[in-house]
């Protein structure tokens, strides 16, 4: 007889399943009616199955944050409280792998991080690692002079090690295997930092905490807020995540329990067990499928689960930061090997011994980039569906038929089905606004009610104009990927940089044609169904602009003056982020 401690997720995922079930049939009922009015044509089944597939995409995120939403309303904890250890704190590695970056930036980032630490007053021991895998000489020396600085200062506290790979052998994954490999058996766990990761000390003695007192926990993710960027994009993003990101993880890890995932930085691994099952193959055949495997963290999740360890989702724990991209077009290269890591766990999925929800985690992010590809093909059938019915003339007379076929009007399905699908993506922002409404200090440090309130209002609208240019985007990645073109391995841009107009061009042109030529044709062959598509064709129709735009950080400093998308990053920061600005400010 199963325990009622194994039991209760389960009932938790067949009610968000059930959930999803009932919603997207519901959907797809309503669709089915208005496309068998004439009777169904393979074009009008297509279109039925792609909606199905991605109404089921939104409604689970959705169904996830509402969750979440109950959740932090009444308070409930969503993660295990560590149990009391027994004997002295495990032994703790920071690890840092890092690639042609800025060693200015990665030593400020690590002493604010250590300095946060010490301050803390660890029981048990840390060191920290360099792990360099960088290929131009003169970044290589100034690493070596920024950690020889380092580790004077910190000196007889905490001991910083730095260590330079020849060769870039498996990418990250290879350069945490070498490290694991060399020096693993001296820790007991350890936290894998990226080169712009930042967390308190606070946050890293309670993450060992729990896996001293979880000896079943293999992993512990800690969501890691955006920061410290700018830019109005980057600035929107960190707003959205500072205020949508809470109910959707509680939700997500309420859901998960010991299935969750891992999100390849700022988390804590019993370093034993990652050794032993942690092995990353190479996949059969060439690049962009086969080979090194790119996003190597839902694979090693993955296999931690298989071996029976636990991973773990710390949605109630803070200090966990990071920055991200300053404009769309560096969100977009970023994206492009994303899609391409993600797409490789197609051939992951039916690997020996995974369990199921690991094999759905790797699903989801395939579906991640696969649904915008979707949403394009559904946008051109539902055109195409459009002006077959506009060229179709209604016969009103029937042969055998003694009264008129009249035709019959679904509009008020169609406004309440396309009302329904705003809902469901648009309602968890509301939430999220909610959930820091009913947080005094939460709602003062983002801002007060009515500027936060404002600021939901245009990251929603901004959204409106983005979403289309990241799906055209995606599908291009897609496109890409699949004619054999692999990603080349670069380190990314981490300071804010505005979006020159050659830069703009190069990226938008192809988004600008082809607004114009849907909204073109659209316009001319089936006018009904151009003034459906107008939202989905006005953010790439301006993309160009909306892309210099979006990375102005002079813009993003004035609306943040005007207390717009303010975050307690910003209004009331940590002591970690602060430490940083001191020590970038020296």
């Amino acid at each position: 007889m199963q325990s009622t401690a194994a039991l209760r997720p389960r009932l938790r995922r067949r009610l968000l399943l059930l959930l999803v079930v009932l919603s997207t049939s519901a959907a797809v009922l309503v669709l089915g009616t208005i496309l068998a009015a004439e009777g169904f044509s393979v074009l009008e089944l297509g279109i039925l199955c792609i909606f199905a597939a991605l109404f089921a995409w939104i409604t689970t995120a959705f169904w996830i944050s509402t969750l979440g939403f109950a959740l932090r309303l009444l308070g409930r904890r969503t993660t295990p409280e560590a149990s009391a250890p027994s004997g002295t704190p495990g032994t703790t590695a920071l690890v840092m792998p890092i690639y042609n970056e800025d060693p200015e930036r990665v030593a400020a980032g690590l002493r604010a991080t250590l300095d946060s630490l010490l301050a803390s007053q660890p029981a048990g021991r840390f060191d920290a690692y360099l792990l360099s895998d960088t290929t131009d000489p003169d970044i290589w020396l100034a690493e070596e002079l920024a950690w020889s600085r380092l580790n004077r200062e910190f000196a007889g506290r905490i001991e910083v090690f730095y260590r330079h790979r020849p060769r870039n052998v498996a990418r990250k994954s290879g350069n945490i295997a070498d490290f694991c490999e060399s020096w693993g058996y001296r820790y007991d766990y350890m936290v894998v930092l990226d080169a712009d990761s930042l967390m308190s000390g606070d946050c890293l003695i309670e993450l060992v905490a729990r896996m001293d007192g979880n000896p079943r926990a293999g992993l512990i993710q800690v969501p890691p807020l955006p920061v410290l960027r700018e830019s109005l994009f980057a600035r929107s993003q960190q707003f959205a995540s500072s205020v949508y990101g809470p109910p959707f993880a509680a939700g997500l890890a309420y859901w998960l329990e010991g299935d969750s995932n891992y999100w390849g930085h700022n988390a804590i691994i019993r370093v034993a067990p990652f050794i032993e099952h942690c092995g990353l193959p190479e996949l059969p055949g060439r690049e962009p499928f086969g080979g090194e495997i790119l996003s190597h963290d839902f694979v090693e999740a993955a296999l931690l689960r298989r071996a029976g360890w636990e991973v773990w989702l710390a949605d109630d724990l803070g200090g966990s930061f990071e920055e991200p991209p300053p404009t769309l077009i560096d969100h977009a290269k970023r994206d492009r090997r994303w899609c391409q890591g993600n797409l490789q766990h197609i051939g992951v999925l039916a690997a020996r011994g995974l369990r199921p929800l690991s094999r759905l985690h790797l699903g989801m992010g395939v579906m991640s980039y696969l649904s915008s590809l979707l949403w394009l093909l559904l946008l051109g059938l539902s055109g195409l569906e459009a002006w077959l019915q506009a060229r179709t003339e209604h016969s009103y007379f029937i042969e055998g038929n003694l009264f008129p076929n009249w035709p019959v009007s679904y509009a008020f399905e169609a406004t309440t089905l396309l009302a329904i699908t705003l809902a469901i993506l648009y309602l968890p922002k509301i939430m999220g606004y909610l959930t820091l409404l009913g947080d005094h200090t939460a709602r003062l440090a983002h801002g007060g009610a009515l500027r936060a309130g404002l600021s939901v209002v245009l990251e929603s609208l901004m959204s409106i104009l983005l979403a289309p240019i990241l799906m055209l985007f995606q599908s291009g990645f897609i496109v890409s990927i699949l004619a054999g073109r692999s990603v080349r391995w670069a380190a990314q841009q981490r300071d804010d940089g505005e979006t020159s107009w050659p830069e703009a061009i190069a990226a938008h042109w192809g988004h600008t044609a082809v607004a114009l030529l849907a909204g073109g044709i659209s316009y001319l062959y089936i006018p009904a169904f151009f003034w459906w598509l107008t939202p989905v064709l006005l953010g790439p129709l301006l993309s160009i602009p909306l892309s210099r735009f979006t990375s102005r950080a002079d813009v993003g400093r004035k609306l943040r003056d005007w207390g717009i998308f303010l975050t307690p990053c910003e209004s009331a920061p940590a002591e970690v982020l602060q430490r940083l600005t001191e020590i970038e400010a020296e």
